[in-house]
């Protein structure tokens, strides 16, 4: 029986090589011998698969970062969602304040808030109560609003199912060498995001995207941030090479609002998403220079490791053992800020 058992695992040990076409950093005696360890102790092909993700293909290799994107999604409707929507606004212009351009942000946005009968700010969204910022003011291009933000819509946009007849302002124009950042934040609980309140994206649906995304080249590392109720079951099922996730809540527990306008009547941006923004403040009032060299740079650690439970009132969720590298060693302008392109030539411009 253990040779048959033996035999088995180690069948199902060799299609995991063919499939991850063994380049892991780790030694493959090393993969060997822990595999087996593994296996001695009771552990499945899943817990070892889980523990030892997919490693760089020789596509990996080859991956060269140069262009970042970004696709931020509010998919809640109503009024009492205000905050949703003023969530997002928010991390759209603090993108676009570090370089980002329009043309490389989709923006979908389930509700407008700003034209809403009840807003006492007509055409204007605010994140905080001195109504220092007009969020929806002349330079926000939005992509998909209303009715057009679905999880179909969602899912085409990630994986460039279009038809021929959507324009590239709607369309996520990346490649292997592409670094996204996605953020989402409306009504969840586990293993799911609503959309509309009428329909939801699951934890195993996204995952399967993202997979996608991964076979299809999409993307070089993707950067996942989601603002909801029990944010972090929304990743237990990804699994793919180059993915980091960050979620405002563990499984079983709520995300909060911080603060609501008097004026305005609801709440006007969640926790989670207002010490993210207060992280990037404080780097500007440090007059933080992103010249400077790597070693002196935020980190996206830094930023994960900001995040106090005393102040957004639940426990984040960050997983980072699909990374490329170590999150204290990947800047945060690796998502956040535009790529200046560089050329170089052997050509002598000095006499």
């Amino acid at each position: 029986k253990k040779k048959m058992k033996y035999g088995i695992v180690f069948l199902l040990f060799f299609v995991f090589l063919l499939n991850n076409l063994i380049v892991a950093d780790e030694d493959i005696s090393d993969i060997i011998f822990n595999f087996f360890n593994q296996v001695d102790q009771g552990a499945s092909l899943q817990d070892f698969y889980n523990t030892h993700p997919m490693g760089s293909s020789d596509s990996d290799k080859h991956r060269q970062h140069n262009n970042n994107w970004a696709v931020l999604v509010s998919t809640s409707k109503f009024w009492y969602n205000y905050r949703h929507m003023s969530n997002t606004l928010s991390l759209y212009h603090t993108i676009k304040e570090q370089g980002i351009p329009d043309s490389q942000i989709i923006l979908m946005l389930a509700d407008d808030m700003a034209c809403n009968s009840r807003n006492s700010y007509p055409a204007q969204i605010f994140n905080n109560r001195d109504q220092a910022m007009n969020l929806y003011g002349e330079n926000v291009e939005v992509d998909y609003r209303g009715y057009d933000v679905t999880v179909d819509s969602f899912f085409r946009v990630l994986t460039d199912r279009h038809s021929d007849m959507v324009s590239k302002n709607k369309r996520l124009m990346s490649d292997k060498n592409s670094n996204i950042f996605i953020y989402m934040t409306g009504h969840g609980g586990d293993e799911f995001l609503k959309f509309q309140d009428v329909e939801e994206i699951s934890a195993q649906d996204l995952a399967i995207v993202l997979h996608d995304m991964y076979l299809m080249e999409r993307f070089n590392n993707i950067l996942l941030m989601v603002d909801t109720c029990q944010a972090g079951t929304l990743f237990n099922r990804i699994s793919t090479p180059g993915i980091v996730s960050i979620g405002s809540s563990a499984k079983g527990e709520n995300s909060y609002s911080h603060h609501m306008n008097d004026d305005v009547g609801v709440a006007i941006i969640d926790q989670f998403t207002y010490y993210t923004l207060d992280y990037f403040e404080n780097l500007k009032s440090r007059n933080y220079n992103p010249s400077k060299m790597s070693s002196e740079l935020a980190t996206v650690g830094d930023l994960f490791s900001s995040y106090q439970k005393r102040h957004i009132s639940s426990s984040i969720v960050p997983i980072t053992k699909y990374a490329r590298k170590n999150v204290f060693q990947v800047p945060l302008s690796d998502f956040f800020s535009e790529v200046v392109p560089l050329s170089f030539t052997e050509e002598n411009y000095f006499e």
